[in-house]
């Protein structure tokens, strides 16, 4: 703990126990729930209808989301849930953000506040019908006792009751009455089969008027009175700290107040952002890089290759995620064909258009913060312990965010922690906005890790795997986080492990290998499956190709094989809608990947132009269950395809001598709009629960387009990007 626990007034010795004990270890954690724990002394108020829903005098409702907006849009599905359970006008729907507060708005068995892993939906799914039904509910008991008649025999209609008697009356009419009902635990849900909402193309989003006229509000727009600006100057080499700094230039700069070390450097803190930077350029730092990670990326790079391919240290600890059969007794038969393969993928930034920054307040024990928060539940926890007061206590207020593909919710919520420390030193509770430039970012945040895949598969007599042996080195990602848990690290495997064409193969042998590296990794668009979307995808055409066999009927035996009818259902419509044969000029590449939930095939249609790959057209199949918003659910697979797209042509971030190369888009190209592919999608129809969609239509462009490539050219690709590709 960073500072003494203080109780605040008003708060239970058990909370101050509670939450104390936590801040130092968890020791007296027993009976307490991490829900309990993190919202104790937070006083928000829940109204009439619930944590989700609010209801005004002249009827509109108001969707509370637990679950940030930055650009995936949903914040439509979210009210559209409510809506349709609510039967509520849909044009007098609006959606504002939750207060942090993890017992009211939990999100999984942690009690966490938090929006990742593709889930706001499927995690709010029961959660906002149950709210939306019991509110209706609760607007029918109230019409029934005001007219003496069953509640049977009234129907609700864009907000507004009626009976057949001809009675009728709106939300805002019976509000006062509705209110003073307790809400049924369990009210019945509607038939998906009687949605009206739900799945129509009137679900558009909620923020796009807000967003065109300028009066949406992000971190940037914070303007609060006495406020002071704040960068931070980090070392050059990741592990490196600060041995000492002079800030006397520094403090000359005009408008620089103050210069403060913190855990992660140097901050200047002025009254304009200007002034900040200037200040920061006139600081003299001397850094302690013992313990920093100096080697360079090909270096790091080279020593997972060993790995993989069995040259690397004997002691270095491997752990098995599929395991069947004996794998010598084919790899071993005479006359067995054998493909082997390695790939490799490099540290990617996240290069979010909106950079990191944080705008916080610090009074005695009292903590407010301002920002796009994607984890409210870690950012409170987080500042209570730099504080030293109850999570409850810190209270924050959620804004737009313009982009986070993961970046913004980490471990150690580091650009949120920075501002508090700052925040701390100024005190007095005079706001403090923390502004991270595109250079800070992508030289001192977090990355996508780098990644080698080695396998090797033995064919049995048709041409289909009958041992497959699979090796995979990475940095971990939740090593000694709070959600680390038992065996392999899943965001390095998944995607890998579960895969239907392992299923499909008699005997496997999988590991995993994480050795330790001084570079700050975390999960970005789509996590593992970043990687292993594209081995899987692209080693089955190869191992098509090599049985003499079509890669798409390769597929589909494989998926009979191992009852993975969503694949094939997926598979099966993007063909379809794709047509018989690519446009003329153009080859064509399929890739099949199931992450988040959700199954999605693409075809890409390639051609090379001066060596290098443009892609045209793609055609997107998703089976993502329930489909609340078939519109948003196509710009999600548009975006997350050329998301990928960029990542797969250009993406990589270098290291030498253990400092990023890169440090802007003039060094970590991204796609331009007249490089983007026209993007069509069908939704697989799914009578399920919702699934992920923000992240699934990321990894299968990388692999689509790679086997475009080999129908092509012949030639495999073994290495991201494709501008590094070599024979």
């Amino acid at each position: 703990m960073n500072a003494p626990f203080n109780k605040p007034d008003g708060v239970s010795r058990r909370e101050a126990l509670v939450v104390g004990s936590a801040l130092v270890g968890g020791a007296l954690l027993v009976g307490c729930s991490p829900a309990d724990i993190m919202s104790a002394g937070s006083k928000v108020e829940v109204g009439a209808f619930g944590p989700f829903i609010k209801v005004a005098a002249d009827g509109a409702v108001t969707v509370i989301s637990k679950h940030i907006e930055f650009g995936q849009g949903n914040h439509a599905g979210l009210a559209a849930i409510v809506a349709e359970e609510l039967d509520a006008d849909w044009t007098r729907v609006s959606v504002e953000q939750a207060p942090a507060n993890a017992k009211l708005y939990a999100n999984g068995s942690l009690g966490a506040q938090l929006t990742g892993g593709s889930s706001a939906i499927s995690n709010s799914w029961t959660q906002l019908r149950t709210a939306g039904a019991a509110t209706r509910a609760m607007f029918v008991q109230a019409a029934a006792a005001r007219w003496s008649v069953p509640p049977g025999e009234i129907t609700v209609k864009d907000s507004v009751l009626t009976h057949a008697s001809g009675k009728t009356a709106g939300f805002g009419d019976l509000l006062a009455d509705a209110a003073k009902i307790t809400p049924p635990a369990s009210p019945a849900l509607k038939d998906p089969k009687t949605f009206t909402l739900i799945g129509t193309d009137r679900v558009r989003r909620k923020d796009a008027q807000a967003k065109s006229d300028g009066t949406a509000r992000f971190t940037q727009d914070v303007r609060l009175p006495d406020m002071l600006t704040a960068v931070v100057a980090h070392a050059p080499r990741f592990g490196a700290t600060v041995k000492s700094f002079d800030a006397a230039e520094a403090k000359k700069v005009p408008g620089v107040v103050e210069v403060y070390e913190i855990p992660t450097g140097v901050a200047v803190v002025a009254q304009t952002t200007y002034a900040a930077r200037m200040g920061r350029e006139a600081l003299k730092i001397e850094w302690n890089e013992d313990k920093a990670e100096k080697r360079s990326s090909s270096a790091i790079l080279a020593s997972f290759h060993d790995l993989a391919v069995g040259k690397g240290p004997a002691d270095q600890k491997w752990e098995a995620f599929d395991s069947k059969g004996d794998a010598a007794v084919i790899a071993g038969a005479k006359g067995a064909k054998v493909f082997e393969a390695t790939y490799a993928f490099p540290y990617l930034a996240h290069a979010t258009m909106e950079p990191m920054n944080c705008v916080a307040m610090v009074d005695g024990n009292k903590v407010k913060m301002v920002f796009g928060s994607q984890g409210q539940t870690l950012d409170q926890l987080n500042a209570a312990k730099i504080v030293g007061t109850l999570p409850g206590s810190v209270e924050i207020e959620t804004l737009f965010a313009g982009g986070s593909f993961g970046r913004r919710a980490n471990f150690p919520s580091d650009y949120v922690s920075e501002c508090v420390h700052i925040a701390k030193k100024v005190g007095k509770g005079r706001p403090v906005k923390l502004v991270w430039t595109r250079e800070d970012d992508m030289r001192a945040g977090f990355f996508r890790p780098q990644v080698v895949h080695a396998v090797k598969i033995s064919l049995d007599k048709d041409g289909y795997p009958a041992a497959w042996r699979h090796r995979i080195v990475s940095q971990s990602i939740m090593k000694g986080s709070p959600m680390g848990g038992k065996g392999p690290d899943q965001t390095a495997i998944e995607g890998t492990a579960g895969s239907p064409y392992l299923k499909a193969t008699p005997i496997v042998d999988a590991q995993l290998a994480l050795p330790d590296v001084g570079v700050p990794v975390l999960w970005w668009r789509s996590v593992g499956a970043t990687h292993t979307a594209f081995v899987m995808e692209h080693t089955i055409d190869q191992l098509a190709r090599k049985a003499g066999k079509d890669p798409v009927d390769y597929r589909r035996a494989l998926y009979a094989k191992a009852g993975a009818d969503r694949h094939l259902a997926a598979l099966n419509l993007a063909l379809e809608k794709a047509g018989p044969k690519p446009t003329d000029g153009w080859s064509r590449g399929v890739a099949v990947h199931e992450s988040f939930g959700s199954v999605v095939a693409q075809v890409a249609e390639v051609k090379l132009v001066d060596g290098a790959p443009k892609v045209g057209r793609v055609v997107t199949a998703i089976d993502c269950g329930v489909a609340i918003s078939p519109d948003q659910i196509a710009a999600q697979m548009e975006g997350g395809a050329c998301y990928g797209l960029s990542a797969a042509l250009f993406g990589e971030i270098t290291l030498t001598d253990g400092a990023v190369d890169q440090g802007n888009f003039d060094g970590y190209r991204v796609l331009r709009i007249n490089e983007a592919p026209h993007v069509e999608t069908h939704i697989v129809p799914s009578g399920n629960a919702p699934s992920g969609v923000g992240e699934p239509g990321t990894p299968v462009i990388a692999p689509a387009v790679a086997n475009a490539l080999l129908a092509l050219t012949s030639k495999p690709t073994t290495r991201l990007p494709f501008s590094r590709q070599t024979a």
